[in-house]
């Protein structure tokens, strides 16, 4: 009679838990980082190319803070691996274009954020291209 209700107390804990975005599943989303080097006032571009050992961010689910952060291969590329079915955000940190347009030297950095969603257990998510400029 025990091991009846042990065994039932596991299976509505097992079967009552729904897993939250996050690590633990078998999904993963990868992309790359790509900047453009322009100059002071930002009207000559200076360079471009994929950029290496540069933090990427994974925010899981509605938290607040970032779940984990990786830096870039010397392609440029990123993965995150083993993620549970929802939503997540991407981001980097890039020059803020729109200031330095204005003819104003950005104060801070800005993220660069690419929301996505998880449907399927072993979804493989292709972020594509962000675009950064340093």
């Amino acid at each position: 009679m025990k091991n009846i209700a042990l065994i039932i107390v596991f299976l509505i804990t097992i079967l009552g838990c729904k897993k939250q975005a996050g690590i633990g599943g078998e999904a993963s989303v990868h992309g790359k980082v790509y900047y453009k080097h322009y100059n002071s006032t930002f009207t000559t571009l200076i360079s471009e190319n994929y950029l290496p050992d540069t933090y990427v961010y994974i925010i899981y689910g509605d938290n607040v803070n970032y779940g984990q952060r990786i830096k870039t291969n010397y392609k440029g590329e990123f993965e995150f691996k083993y993620l549970y079915k929802g939503n997540y955000k991407i981001y980097t940190y890039s020059l803020d274009s729109v200031a330095m347009v204005n003819g104003q030297l950005p104060i801070a950095d800005t993220a660069v954020l690419v929301d996505f969603s998880i449907q399927k257990r072993k979804d493989e998510i292709d972020l594509g291209t962000l675009n950064v400029f340093k």
